[in-house]
């Protein structure tokens, strides 16, 4: 018999994708919730991201790809942060990466409702590479014209094109907000344009995503300023599930205008669109630390710890509800 000696050939992007859907991506998420789990309501924020940042790298590393990191927690080379340009994998298919392994530090070390471990992954060169810096957001849910909400109308405008829309009243409208002081004159005119204003006081990826299934969450419009890498992230999820979303860079010093122009951004008030922001096939993944309203958090019984992630497909729009079981055996073990 003859054998062959011809090399299998290159696994690329888009089928790596579909591996990474299946169980890598979701084990990432996993060890850093169960990770910054162990820390719920020890008070301390820097140890619980530490913990989730340390887990979500060692698990990264496992994997079969050549990874960056374009959405990370910083755009230095900081040994305790997961920085913006950072590599990550065993080498493979080249792959864009956004994280945020412990989305909600506050909520976790208050141990209160809805903090996650998320990141998204997508084919190299597709995810916005934008510094660690605010974003201004709008985001909907899907079903509605495009370009029925504006980021640049005011927030009676986009309250009532909404619930025009709709085909409700302005006061049938719920809007999300962070709970910040920066954003006293937009709950104003908000409640001034009849609309009702729920806020969180962290986690606006959770938050953005609520948007997309208003019948069960009760919010039709996230509104306001939070972090930029959370906006790519809430990004990758609407990509996958539907809605609309436009955001701003906040660059409003020169030093954060020279970050923006080192990593290719030109017009620094340019508004980007989901398609801007996500650009090709991306996977999303979010596991709950805290019990919210998006996902159940990280349980520990005696011999078992629980875990609950979604998992999402842009180009297939697949969504996938994981809720695990891993056993413990001594020091924990999670595969």
């Amino acid at each position: 018999m003859s054998s062959s000696s011809a090399k299998p050939a290159p696994v690329s992007s888009t089928t790596m994708l579909e591996r990474v859907l299946s169980i890598e991506i979701v084990r990432v998420t996993e060890r850093a919730a169960v990770a910054a789990a162990r820390l719920r309501g020890r008070g301390n924020e820097k140890e619980a991201d530490q913990a989730a940042v340390d887990a979500m790298r060692r698990e990264m590393n496992k994997l079969p790809i050549e990874g960056t990191i374009v959405i990370g927690e910083g755009e230095r080379d900081e040994a305790p942060m997961l920085f913006i340009g950072e590599k990550v994998g065993k080498g493979g298919p080249k792959l864009d990466i956004a994280v945020d392994p412990l989305e909600g530090t506050t909520l976790c070390a208050k141990n209160m409702p809805g903090a996650i471990a998320t990141m998204a992954m997508a084919e190299g060169g597709t995810l916005l590479n934008a510094p660690d810096v605010y974003m201004e957001k709008i985001a909907i849910g899907p079903g509605y014209p495009a370009g029925v909400v504006d980021i640049d109308a005011s927030p009676d405008d986009n309250i009532r094109a909404l619930a025009k829309a709709k085909g409700v009243k302005p006061e049938e409208i719920m809007a999300l907000i962070l709970d910040r002081p920066r954003h006293a004159d937009l709950v104003a005119a908000v409640r001034k344009a009849g609309a009702g204003v729920r806020f969180i006081t962290d986690g606006d990826v959770a938050g953005v995503i609520h948007t997309a299934d208003p019948e069960t969450t009760g919010i039709d419009i996230y509104l306001g300023v939070g972090g930029a890498p959370e906006g790519v992230l809430a990004a990758s999820a609407l990509a996958c599930i539907g809605g609309q979303m436009q955001g701003r860079l906040v660059l409003d010093t020169e030093e954060k205008r020279e970050r923006a122009r080192k990593m290719g951004i030109k017009d620094p008030r340019k508004i980007y669109g989901i398609s801007d922001m996500v650009q090709g096939d991306c996977v999303f993944s979010a596991t709950g630390v805290t019990t919210g309203s998006l996902l159940q958090g990280v349980r520990f019984k005696k011999d078992v710890i629980e875990t609950e992630t979604v998992v999402m497909r842009s180009v297939t729009g697949t969504v996938r509800w994981i809720r695990a079981e891993h056993r413990e055996f001594g020091k924990f073990q999670l595969g």
